[in-house]
């Protein structure tokens, strides 16, 4: 084993590529993509290293053309996750016990990968797979999936260095252990980097994990796999399996060596298998780490003081930036009517220039929600805003599924600042605004904090300082992520971690050191140079 307190390269945040028209980014973009919708490919799971394929396949479409095929995956039954728990723990004493720098290396290795040789390829099954424009790819499944690996193998160091004081004659210890049994990884569709990241952060941490990926996913699923192999994660350390959710979680939360799960999907599948657990406590060895990130009801506030442009474009990005399909969205905005008409004209003019369409053409600043039963949904809830005769339809409203699942971006301007669309999180490009009086900031902020059930992000935009400071303050439980003059998405790994609290999540902040605690349990060690011969203290002598 190797010798030496190690120190790793420097994290730094993977610079943003252009793909500005006769760039080389953007003809080797083209190219995958060209190539990916050009063949049928045949996903397997990866279960100990093997790859499994069941012959119960599943076609994959692209959410902005329904008609194409880019593959089948492997569909896997209650039976593979049992296998999966199997291959972890077989695969878990030689993992736990390789060199932390070891462990290291292979993730360091995987952004580099991402970075290099696979940036295309992960990005173009990004866009085909999940609708992603070419720059809302790029800022996720290569430049924040890299940003992961390499600050969390940063993050590790410190957890690592953490040590405390030894007195005279002792020195103490501390050691952080990976988790006693498995961690059940279950990510979501709309990024790619919460996909790799979720397994590998406690991977990473000396962890063996069972991975199960959201179906609309799993094209990109299938690449960051692929690249976690070749960059030499041994067989068995991350097992990918698909499946029915219900089925696969009666197999894992009845597991006796069930030991976290690292979630980021829905508020209600998250409170579910909360009380999953609770219910099962009695069965583990250990009381699991519960980490989950959930569901979003995301505001924006604009002060009277606000500049109409900054308000137009934060609510232009923040709600319609990967068509509202981040759990970061803006999705609420609450306008001051000495601001509405200007603010009005500009989100109007500007919905009139979206270009909307498939990824491949890349003039697209808007694509396809993900698949049909979002845009069932959504489509329900826009025909009864255009029934209610207290909301006005400021832009959008329409929708057309013959070739993909679109929905065109939508502004409702509610009467009721509590109208359903104010509350129910709907994740697709639905923006509702509530124009309130200028004198009526303070009731604002009230209104504002009791809507919803979430606590993920918001944003506050005033020119007026005293404004800022009483909505920081006022708001301080409403939203994890909090952004002054900015819109409320975006987060960057090792700038702003990333979580919210109340029903948006544990807040366990990825992108940080906080989240990697959560995967190691700490063992302190004692050791005494010259131990007492005798029992007897000082004090218990005579005068």
């Amino acid at each position: 084993m190797l010798k030496g307190f190690f120190n790793v390269p420097v994290a730094v945040n993977e610079p943003v590529l252009n793909y500005a028209p006769g760039s080389a980014e953007r003809k080797a973009l083209k190219l995958a993509l060209s190539n990916a919708r050009s063949k049928r490919i045949d996903i397997p799971m990866y279960i100990g290293g093997i790859e499994i394929r069941t012959g119960k396949t599943i076609e994959i479409r692209p959410p902005h053309d329904h008609q194409h095929i880019l593959g089948v995956y492997h569909d896997g039954e209650a039976s593979h996750a049992a296998d999966a728990i199997l291959a972890a723990l077989a695969a878990k004493q030689n993992w736990e016990n390789l060199a932390w720098e070891q462990r290291a290396a292979i993730f360091l290795k995987a952004a580099d990968l991402i970075a290099g040789p696979y940036r295309a390829e992960i990005n173009s099954a990004t866009m085909l797979g999940q609708s992603k424009n070419a720059y809302q790819a790029e800022i996720d499944a290569a430049c924040e999936l890299i940003d992961f690996l390499r600050f969390n193998v940063q993050y590790m160091t410190e957890i690592y260095a953490q040590q405390p004081q030894s007195s005279k004659g002792i020195w103490n210890r501390v050691e952080h252990r990976p988790l006693e049994g498995f961690v059940f990884a279950i990510t979501p569709f709309n990024f790619t980097a919460i996909a790799g990241n979720l397994p590998a952060s406690a991977a990473m941490m000396g962890n063996v994990v069972v991975w199960k990926p959201a179906p609309t996913q799993i094209y990109a699923a299938n690449v960051v796999m692929k690249i976690f192999m070749e960059a030499g994660l041994p067989a068995g350390v991350i097992n990918l399996i698909y499946g029915d959710g219900p089925l696969i979680g009666e197999v894992v939360f009845n597991h006796p060596d069930f030991a976290g799960i690292h979630f980021t999907g829905s508020t209600g599948v998250f409170q579910t298998i909360w009380k999953t657990i609770g219910q099962n406590i009695h069965k583990y060895k250990t009381y699991p780490r519960i980490v989950g990130e959930t569901g979003g009801k995301d505001f924006v506030l604009a002060h009277a003081s606000a500049d109409a442009d900054v308000v137009s474009t934060a609510l232009l990005r923040g709600a319609f930036e990967y068509q509202g399909q981040k759990c970061s969205a803006a999705s609420r905005a609450y306008i001051p009517a000495s601001l509405w008409p200007a603010v009005k004209e500009k989100l109007q003019a500007g919905i009139a220039s979206f270009k909307v369409g498939p990824v491949e053409d890349f003039e697209c600043f808007v694509n396809a929600v993900i698949d049909e039963k979002s845009f069932n949904k959504l489509a329900k809830y826009i025909d009864e805003a255009k029934a209610d005769a207290s909301v006005e339809v400021v832009a959008g409203g329409t929708y057309d599924k013959s070739k993909g699942w679109f929905i065109q971006p939508t502004i409702l301007k509610v009467a009721d600042p509590f109208y359903v669309t104010m509350s129910t999180e709907l994740f697709g490009p639905v923006l509702s605004i509530y124009v309130y009086d200028d004198q009526d900031f303070d009731k604002t902020l009230d209104i504002i904090d009791k809507t919803s059930i979430y606590a993920l992000t918001g944003s506050i935009l005033s020119q007026d300082r005293y404004a800022i400071a009483i909505a920081t303050d006022r708001l301080k439980n409403a939203a994890g992520n909090f952004y002054i003059n900015d819109k409320p998405t975006g987060a960057v790994v090792g700038q702003q971690p990333f979580g919210g609290a109340r029903g948006s999540g544990t807040n366990d902040k990825a992108g940080s050191m906080i989240n990697l605690l959560r995967w190691v349990s700490p063992r302190t060690i004692k050791e005494t140079f010259d131990p007492p011969k005798d029992y007897r203290y000082p004090f218990l002598s005579k005068e």
